[in-house]
């Protein structure tokens, strides 16, 4: 499991430019870039690697002074998604972005390929948005991470038709989207009947089970036949 840094299907983006200028300056303008990796630190939210492109905003000068720049550790705060926008998004605050933190540095990448076809539904600060689903960073080799009633993936989405936070990238567990699909099922309306399990499943927990030493070696070459 990658440390720290993985590898993402990068994706095309633009970057609040004030986080380029240690938030002094620059504020409501934007750089365009390509986000190629994510970086987990526990306590704090995703980051990402992204690469400056050089290409401007609709109306803007042409940047010939980013292009092939590169920053590491950008926060997801800072990304907008590669969409045409008739206004930028607003800012959004870090606990509506992503609600619960990274909980390790050790993390997996992946795309739940049943889920990506159509739109998410996001929940954030009691509403419910599409959104357009990215990718999934998961986590492990932490207490938080590794405990079944507290561990939260990360799914990383774009915000569709979300008022003023139109095109806001964000990063929400399991208890914050549904994922829809008419051709494949009937997306529910209300909280889902859940509650976290406090338990970890292994095979060893049952003592008789481990004392047992014929059942635990009952495989192709135990002789059974008296």
């Amino acid at each position: 499991m990658p440390y720290l840094y993985s590898n993402i299907p990068y994706f095309k983006c633009w970057v609040r430019r004030e986080y380029t200028h240690n938030h002094d300056k620059y504020h409501g303008e934007f750089l365009h870039a390509m986000a190629v990796g994510v970086t987990t630190m526990p306590n704090r939210c995703l980051s990402f690697h992204v690469i400056f492109t050089g290409v401007e905003a609709e109306g803007e000068p042409e940047d010939t002074i980013h292009g092939g720049a590169m920053w590491a550790r950008m926060p997801i705060t800072a990304l907008v998604g590669d969409t045409p926008f008739e206004e930028w998004p607003e800012p959004m605050q870090v606990y509506d972005a992503q609600p619960w933190d990274c909980s390790s540095h050790h993390n997996s990448v992946y795309v739940i390929n049943r889920a990506t076809p159509c739109p998410w539904l996001a929940k954030i600060d009691g509403q419910m948005f599409p959104a357009r689903y990215y990718f999934t960073v998961d986590y492990a080799e932490s207490e938080i991470a590794d405990d079944p009633a507290q561990h939260k993936s990360s799914h990383v989405l774009e915000l569709l038709d979300a008022g003023e936070w139109t095109g806001n990238i964000v990063a929400l567990p399991n208890n914050r989207v549904r994922v829809t699909h008419p051709a494949w099922f009937q997306t529910g309306e209300g909280p889902p009947d859940f509650r976290p399990s406090q338990h970890i499943h292994y095979s060893k927990s049952d003592l008789d089970y481990t004392l047992d030493v014929n059942r635990v070696f009952d495989n192709l070459y135990n002789d059974t036949e008296e």
